[in-house]
């Protein structure tokens, strides 16, 4: 797999990384025998960043990859990520960016993950009580402790991020981008990334799955399934966005790829590098076949007539969970 450089702090990690979330939370039935054996496809097949948090199940998705990374650590880019208090139960407290949250949360991980660092740290969610400088400076120091290598952060917006980086040098941030969600382009978040040489970590590249062409009706998602609540999935925004997925059907038939291809190659067209979730080995598979795509200016242009920004319709979460956005 092609390897990128993400930011310019000397993180490097292939072009498409394993969203591991849906293995443990959120997205239905778990099966660890086969998401054991995914992560371990995954590596075989060239992935080197794998993408966690503390909050994923909780403590249990860290608990995975760490069982599947035993005796293979070396091979792999692992990122977690603090900001959302768990207390020790796995009971969800809410946003904590205290410095002492950060340091007791990192040591939790590391237990978890069953490891002496991690390559990448995000905060998850900023804290609007607590000023970034603190809780990056926390950060900062245990990168100098040689507890984390690079630092990040996820959702955040363009401001908070410039007062970040000039903290501690950012390698990436993280945030929602797809050819269902292209809000960085009009907010000044991907501007700021570009100006200060801080990586593209896209999450849900497919539309939390829209775009796989997969989901047909609202009832293809199981009675737990989290994307019940997302916006995009209800009411009217469903079927018009199922509108855009059919174009985008299209134009992926006419390449002889699968939607969810041709949505990641849009992606990593772009620059980013994307973290798709799967649970399963034979989607792992398809996914990864995307980075061998390249788009043309044709290709570009069929895609931005069909899925311009704003041609999605709803939020990106619930009402209570978009105030957690561009802290």
């Amino acid at each position: 797999m092609e390897q990128h450089a993400l930011g310019s702090q000397g993180l490097t990690v292939g072009i498409q990384g394993l969203g591991c979330m849906g293995m443990s939370a959120f997205y239905g039935t778990t099966d660890e025998k086969e998401s054991l054996a995914t992560i371990g496809r995954a590596l075989e097949l060239g992935v080197t960043l794998f993408d966690t948090a503390e909050s994923y199940g909780p403590f249990v998705n860290e608990q995975l990859l760490g069982k599947a990374l035993t005796g293979r650590r070396e091979a792999a880019v692992v990122a977690t990520k603090t900001g959302m208090e768990i207390a020790d139960d796995g009971q969800v407290v809410g946003l904590n960016g205290r410095p002492e949250y950060v340091r007791r949360a990192l040591e939790r991980s590391l237990r978890h993950l069953g490891m002496e660092h991690v390559d990448l740290y995000y905060l998850h969610r900023v804290d609007p009580q607590v000023p970034i400088e603190e809780t990056v400076g926390a950060m900062a120091e245990l990168v100098a402790e040689g507890k984390v290598r690079h630092l990040g952060v996820c959702e955040a917006a363009a401001q908070t991020i410039r007062r970040a980086h000039a903290v501690h040098p950012l390698a990436a941030v993280q945030t929602e981008y797809s050819l269902f969600e292209r809000g960085i382009e009009h907010d000044g978040v991907l501007k700021v990334l570009q100006e200060s040489g801080i990586g593209l970590v896209a999450y849900s590249p497919l539309g939390r799955g829209f775009l796989s062409g997969a989901i047909t009706d609202p009832d293809d998602f199981a009675e737990d399934d989290w994307r019940r609540t997302d916006p995009r999935f209800q009411g009217e925004n469903f079927g018009r966005n199922l509108d855009v997925v059919r174009e985008v059907r299209r134009i992926a038939t006419d390449k002889n790829l699968t939607p969810s291809q041709l949505a990641l190659a849009w992606v990593q067209h772009q620059g980013a590098v994307s973290i798709p979730g799967t649970k399963r080995r034979r989607y792992l598979e398809e996914n990864i076949a995307a980075t061998q795509v390249t788009l043309t200016p044709e290709d570009i242009a069929a895609i931005e007539a069909v899925a311009p920004h704003g041609a999605v319709t709803g939020d990106r979460y619930a009402p209570e969970f978009m105030g957690t956005l561009n802290g």
